[in-house]
């Protein structure tokens, strides 16, 4: 099987990457290699920019492929592009959307792919939607053969959960404050990457993921203290957390707090049966307390990403002092 990555080296896509190829998939990648995760070395790497359709047709020339997965489409343009570059090269596209696309806050839970898509509050959200939109009509009215993959949370060793990433685990090793919004009580599922990867990889080349949507997620649900509590236990320390509710978080930074709003604070399940009718060995059997170590170790090894923000840092100052001042008044 001929398939072409776009992207294929960010944190979800590497691991289906190294995973096609260990299947003996055909790889293809078109990017811009510019990346910290090298592509596997059995995958045969096209340097182009997916941004400039004519410099692409270039590239491809007359290639076909089996199937074609844009990893990095966010955008209403970046589809319309797609749809003219494999309209004729591919037996099925690929995209990939978002689980925070699902109604928020969720009416009813588990969510399954049937869940209605609408998120108000987060505009990275409303272009996925967008996304999907009109790539099901293209898929009604051409036949362009369409599956939709909607990752939920998925991180690699290089990835902390939480918002402020670095900068929040040194935080919790000074000994300072760390925000978790709302009571922290929300559930949230974390999927490992090669988890991930085990579920997707077999969609490449499934007819009968053709005209479907599915989403790819852990079964192991935990509070966001909870998530706290994993990583600061792997990095040897004690978080001490503040609650603040995302509505004020969102007042002192909007993009944080639209985030907050739009997907994390909101418990939300998923049920992965659709995937599993596809993928029925898949399984996540990574637990977040053994990712959680993975990413402390990767870290402790790694000093120049050891990199603290500091305007993230001063925002987190801002925000607990103004919590805990409107706390005693």
């Amino acid at each position: 099987m001929k398939v072409l990555f776009i992207g294929g080296t960010g944190v979800i896509s590497s691991a289906c990457s190294q995973l096609a190829v260990e299947r003996g998939i055909d790889l293809y990648m078109l990017n811009r290699g510019q990346t910290k995760r090298p592509a596997p070395a059995a995958a045969k790497v096209l340097h182009g920019d997916i941004r400039s359709k004519d410099s692409v047709n270039r590239i491809l020339d007359k290639m076909t492929f089996d199937v074609v997965v844009d990893w990095v489409a966010f955008t209403l343009a970046h589809i319309e592009t797609d749809f003219e570059l494999f309209r004729r090269r591919t037996k099925q596209y690929i995209f990939i959307s978002s689980a925070s696309a699902y109604q928020k806050p969720p009416a009813s839970l588990p969510i399954t792919e049937s869940t209605p898509l609408s998120n108000p509050f987060w505009k990275y959200s409303q272009d996925k939607i967008a996304c999907e939109q009109l790539l099901m009509r293209l898929f009604d009215r051409d036949g362009f053969p369409v599956t939709i993959v909607r990752p939920s949370h998925t991180y690699d060793r290089t990835t902390l959960p939480m918002d402020g990433g670095y900068t929040v685990l040194n935080r919790m090793r000074l000994g300072k404050k760390v925000i978790v919004h709302g009571d922290g009580s929300s559930l949230w599922p974390l999927t490992h990457h090669r988890d991930f990867a085990k579920g997707f990889v077999p969609l490449l080349g499934s007819n009968r993921a053709i005209g479907e949507a599915f989403h790819i997620t852990s079964d192991e649900f935990l509070s966001w203290n909870r998530i706290f509590e994993i990583v600061a236990a792997a990095a040897g320390t004690k978080p001490r957390i503040v609650h603040v509710s995302s509505d004020c978080i969102a007042s002192f930074d909007p993009q944080w707090g639209a985030g907050l709003l739009g997907d994390k604070a909101h418990s939300v399940i998923f049920d992965n049966t659709k995937i599993k009718s596809i993928v029925p060995d898949y399984a996540a059997t990574i637990s977040f307390a053994d990712g959680a170590k993975e990413i402390i170790s990767w870290f402790d090894s790694n000093p120049s990403h050891q990199v603290v923000n500091e305007e993230t840092d001063r925002m987190i100052d801002k925000i607990i002092t103004a919590c805990e001042c409107l706390a005693t008044t």
